[in-house]
C-alpha cells in the first residue's frame, strides 16, 4: 500500500487521525478491536408504530421488549422454575421499583430472597450481553454501579473458589447496603441489552392522553429513530405556528378526551376557547361547546388554506359553503345529506370562511400557547432531531403511511409550488418543507400549509386517503364517511410493485423490506400483516383502545435480530397496577416471517458498513507509518 497517492484532502484526514491514534500499536489495537466487532451477532431491533398517546401499554411492550425479555427468563429457567415464578421474575424486571415495594409491604424481601432474585437477574444480563463487547456492555451499565456489574457478570470459577467466594462477599455487601436501587440497576440493564435499536415508525400523538409521557420517556432511550405520522405533523405543524394545525390538534384533544396532554402536559390553557364558546353555545356544556367552537375554527382556516393552495386539489373539502342552514343540509359531491349539526353561529353565509373577531382572538391565543409552551417545542424538536418522513437501515425501508402510486401502480407525480415530484424526492421535498416550517426564523405561509397537508392530503405520504373530517362531524349517514385510499393500498399487496418501491429508495437485496404503519391489521376479518410475499410487513401498534374491537388483537410489533425477522401480535393491556399486582403480561404471539440462513453478523449492517470504511482509513495510516510517510507520535 505504500505506493498509493493520497490527496492533499486524503492527507489532511489522515494527519488528524494521526492525533488520535500516535502509534503503530493504538493503530493495531483499534483495528483488532474493531474487526472483533464485526464479527458479533447483530443487535436486536425493536420495531412499534401508532403508539396514540397510549403511555401505559407503550411502556409495558418497552419494557419487555414484545416478550423478548420473558423469551430469556423462559430458555433460562424454562426447566427449573415453575410458571408463576417466571411471571414473578419477568414483573419484577419490567417495573423494578413498583415490584419491590410490594414486596417490602408483604413482609418477603429478606437477604435470601435479594440473593435469589439477584443471581438469576446477573445469569440474565449475562446471555444478553454476550453479543457485545465487554466495553459496549459497561456503557450501557448505570454509572454507579459499571464496575462492581462488570464483576460480577465475568466472575469465573477457579481451583480454590476463589472468584466465586470474591463474587458472594461483592453480593452480600450489595444486599446488605443497597438492595434495591441495585435490582434497579440490573432490571434496566437487562431491558437495554435486549434490545439494541427502537424505530417508532409513526404516530406518537392523538387519541390517547400522554403522548407527553411517551416521548418523555424515548427521549432517555438509548438508540432511537422515529419516522414521522400524519399525527405527529399536525402536532409538529401546530408547533410551527400554523393555525389550521393548532385548531386541529386542539379539537383532536377534545374530540379524544384527551385535554390532560394540552393542559396538564404543555401547558396550555383552553380557558379563552371555552369562555369564548360558552358565549355561543350558551345551551351547551363547557367542553362540548368548545368542541363544537373549535371544529367551525378549524373548517374555515382549512378552507383558506386550500384557497391559497390550488395545487393541494384539496376542493372537495371546501364544504361550509355547501351547506344550506335553512334546510340543515350540505350538498356533497351532487347529493344532499342532512346535517347532524345545525346551529353554525359564527357562519356568515356570504363569506363562510372567514373568522369571526372572537374566532381570530381564539386562534391568536392558541398559537402563542402551542409556540410558547417550553415542553411543547421540545418535544417537537426531539422528533425533528432523531426523525424524518422515512429511514432506510439495515435494508429496510421504514415509513408510516404511503408511497403515492397512480391507477396502474408506477410513482404517482404530483406538482406543489411550481415542481413536480414523485417516490423518494416526494418524501424528501415533503421533509425540506416540514424542517422549514419550524427551524426557519422567518416562517413563509406555505411551510406551515404544507404541513396541514401532510397531515390529511389524499396524496400525502403520511395519509394517502381522502379524509371525510366534515362527513364525520356533521353527518350521521355513514356512507358519507367513506374515505377513497390512494391506489397504493391496494398494489402493496404486489411483490413486484414493492420491489420497485425498495428499489426507488436505493434497495435491491433480496432481503430488504418495507415496513409499514397507518392501517390497523383487521385480525377479525382474516387481514395478515404480512404482504407482498413478506416484501411488506403492517406493524401498525393498535395501542389505541378505539381500535381493539376493530382490530380483534392490540396491533403488532416487530422484532429483527441475528437469526431473522418476528411479528409479535399482542394482546390488549390491562392495566400498569394489575401488571405489577398479578404479574401479569400483554399475551404475545410470535410470527416468524423470515430466518436468515446464516446468523447476521455486525459486519452485515449499516453499522458494519461503517466500521469497515473506519478500519481501511487505520489500514492507510498504518501504511504510512509502516512506509515511512509519517511518523508516529509515539515510539
Amino acid at each position: 500500500m505504500t505506493g498509493m497517492k493520497y490527496t492533499d484532502e486524503n492527507m489532511k484526514y489522515l494527519r488528524l487521525l494521526a492525533e488520535k491514534y500516535p502509534s503503530e500499536r493504538s493503530l493495531t489495537r483499534e483495528i483488532i478491536n474493531l474487526n472483533a466487532i464485526l464479527n458479533l451477532p447483530k443487535g436486536t431491533e425493536h420495531f412499534m408504530s401508532d403508539l396514540h398517546g397510549e403511555y401505559e401499554a407503550f411502556c409495558h411492550i418497552l419494557n419487555n421488549c414484545s416478550g423478548v425479555v420473558r423469551e430469556k427468563v423462559e430458555r433460562l429457567y424454562g426447566d427449573t422454575l415453575s410458571h408463576d415464578e417466571i411471571k414473578e421474575l419477568c414483573t419484577l424486571i419490567y417495573y423494578p421499583v413498583e415490584k419491590l415495594q410490594l414486596h417490602k409491604s408483604e413482609g418477603d424481601a429478606d437477604a435470601r430472597w435479594y440473593r435469589t432474585v439477584l443471581e438469576r437477574m446477573l445469569e440474565i444480563a449475562r446471555v444478553l450481553s454476550s453479543k457485545y463487547t465487554r466495553s459496549k456492555v459497561r456503557k450501557a451499565m448505570p454509572p454507579y454501579y459499571e464496575y462492581i456489574i462488570d464483576e460480577l457478570l465475568h466472575a469465573q470459577k477457579d481451583e480454590d473458589d476463589n472468584q466465586v467466594t470474591y463474587h458472594d462477599n461483592i453480593l452480600d455487601t450489595v444486599i446488605s447496603l443497597d438492595a434495591d436501587n441495585f435490582v434497579i440497576a440490573l432490571a434496566e440493564l437487562i431491558k437495554r441489552l435486549a434490545v439494541d435499536r427502537l424505530h417508532i415508525v409513526g404516530d406518537i400523538f392523538d387519541r390517547g392522553d400522554s403522548a407527553d409521557k411517551i416521548i418523555d420517556l424515548l427521549m432517555t432511550y438509548h438508540a432511537i429513530d422515529i419516522e414521522w405520522g400524519n399525527h405527529d405533523i399536525l402536532w409538529m405543524g401546530a408547533a410551527g405556528g400554523s393555525d389550521v394545525c393548532v385548531a386541529g390538534a386542539v379539537r383532536n384533544c377534545l374530540h379524544y378526551n384527551a385535554v390532560r396532554t394540552l393542559e396538564s402536559g404543555y401547558g396550555i390553557s383552553l380557558r379563552p376557547l371555552v369562555l369564548f364558546a360558552e358565549k355561543i353555545y350558551p345551551d351547551r356544556a363547557p367542553m362540548e361547546a368548545a368542541l363544537a367552537a373549535i371544529t367551525v375554527i378549524m373548517f374555515k382556516l382549512e378552507g383558506q388554506l386550500i384557497l391559497r393552495n390550488p395545487d393541494f386539489n384539496m376542493d372537495d373539502c371546501l364544504l361550509l359553503d355547501k351547506i344550506d342552514p335553512s334546510r340543515g343540509t350540505v350538498l356533497i359531491d351532487g347529493r344532499e345529506y342532512p346535517l347532524s349539526e345545525t346551529a353554525f353561529p359564527t357562519l356568515d353565509e356570504q363569506n363562510p370562511y372567514e373568522l369571526t373577531d372572537g374566532e381570530r382572538e381564539v386562534v391568536r391565543g392558541l398559537r402563542a400557547a402551542f409556540t410558547g409552551s417550553p415542553q411543547l417545542q421540545k418535544h417537537i424538536g426531539f422528533l425533528y432531531e432523531r426523525g424524518g418522513m422515512y429511514r432506510v437501515f439495515n435494508g429496510n425501508l421504514l415509513y408510516h403511511g404511503c408511497v403515492p402510486l397512480d391507477e396502474n401502480g408506477r410513482l404517482k407525480e404530483l406538482s406543489f409550488f411550481g415542481k413536480t415530484y414523485s417516490g423518494k424526492a416526494l418524501f424528501d421535498m415533503a421533509e425540506a418543507h416540514a424542517r422549514s416550517a419550524f427551524y426557519k426564523k422567518e416562517k413563509e405561509q406555505r411551510d406551515l400549509d404544507f404541513m396541514w397537508y401532510l397531515r390529511c392530503g389524499e396524496n400525502s405520504p403520511l395519509n394517502g386517503r381522502k379524509t371525510k373530517t366534515f362527513a364525520r362531524a356533521y353527518i350521521n349517514d355513514e356512507s358519507a364517511w367513506h374515505e377513497p385510499k390512494n391506489p397504493y393500498y391496494s398494489y402493496y399487496y404486489n411483490k413486484e410493485i414493492c420491489e420497485m418501491i425498495l428499489a426507488e429508495f436505493g434497495l435491491c437485496s433480496e432481503a430488504s423490506h418495507i415496513i409499514n404503519g397507518h392501517t390497523p391489521v383487521q385480525t377479525v376479518k382474516g387481514e395478515l400483516p404480512i404482504r407482498a410475499d413478506g416484501k411488506l410487513l403492517v406493524i401498525d401498534g393498535g395501542f389505541c383502545k378505539n381500535y381493539h374491537a376493530k382490530t380483534g388483537i392490540a396491533g403488532y410489533t416487530l422484532i429483527f435480530n441475528s437469526h431473522g425477522l418476528r411479528l409479535k401480535a399482542h394482546q390488549p393491556f390491562a392495566s400498569k397496577e394489575e401488571a405489577v399486582r398479578e404479574n401479569s403480561d400483554i399475551h404475545s404471539s410470535s410470527e416468524i416471517v423470515e430466518t436468515e440462513g446464516r446468523r447476521v453478523m455486525v459486519y452485515a449492517t449499516d453499522d458494519g458498513e461503517a466500521l469497515q470504511n473506519e478500519i481501511a482509513e487505520l489500514c492507510k495510516l498504518l501504511d504510512l507509518y509502516r512506509g515511512g510517510v509519517l511518523t508516529p507520535k509515539e515510539r
